[in-house]
């Protein structure tokens, strides 16, 4: 039961609109269009099985890797949540 000004459903409105808002962004993100069939970093092959379940992909698994670690997950909850402010 929500208190004060929030309504009965306001945190898990919030809630759904911050999982919506990440899955958009993620899709957002997902390259599209053809694949390349050889990486545009190292140029190794990307296999079929690779380019057939990514759709537009451009490195292969170990260059994706090497760029999922640098680009990093800062883990800030940028809605401002009362319970992320705290942490």
């Amino acid at each position: 039961m929500a208190t004060g000004w929030a309504g009965d459903g306001a945190v898990q409105d919030q809630i759904d609109a911050t999982v919506k808002d990440g899955i958009a962004r993620a899709r957002s993100r997902l390259p599209s269009g053809p694949g390349l069939e050889r990486c545009e970093e190292c140029d190794a092959p990307i296999p079929d099985a690779r380019r057939k379940a990514i759709p537009g992909v451009r490195l292969c698994v170990a260059c994706q890797e090497a760029h999922d670690r640098e680009a990093g997950f800062s883990g800030y909850n940028r809605r401002g949540s009362k319970d992320s402010q705290l942490r």
